[in-house]
């Protein structure tokens, strides 16, 4: 598994881990001057106020962003509260530790950000993968 890289503005950390990516790019859509996958570095955390980036990261569908505030770090790394988010029209963001366990018994430790499937339509399940874009879906 690859490791985190951390873009931080002082206030606000962006966690991106690479291999959680669906290549959805509503990133790049709704920021583009901060998310510019043709530049090193890729995430320009200056260009936008920590509000709105946060508010772009938590449509991540699949988790590879994350965010924590840096004055909760210590406290967050300690103990993360389990919060449920539903995104309209879009995924359902577990936020905290998780264990997920499948059908077959299998278990699978997801950290941070955990984008769940609502459409429906995911080639990933139980997890999104930006499906319900392409799908309109609405809900």
């Amino acid at each position: 598994m690859g490791k985190a890289k951390e873009y931080s503005n002082g206030e606000v950390t962006v966690v991106w881990e690479a291999e959680k990516c669906i290549h959805s790019g509503i990133c790049v859509k709704g920021l583009p001057d901060v998310f510019q996958p043709k530049e090193r570095p890729w995430i320009n955390i200056d260009a936008a106020s920590t509000d709105t980036l946060v508010g772009q990261v938590k449509e991540c569908p699949s988790g590879a962003l994350s965010y924590y505030m840096n004055s909760e770090k210590d406290k967050s790394q300690q103990s993360m509260e389990t919060k449920v988010e539903v995104t309209e029209n879009g995924p359902l963001l577990v936020y905290g530790t998780l264990k997920v366990v499948d059908k077959d018994g299998n278990e699978e430790k997801k950290n941070r950000t955990t984008a769940f499937c609502r459409c429906g339509s995911s080639q990933n399940k139980p997890y999104c993968d930006g499906a319900h874009v392409k799908e309109e879906f609405r809900g």
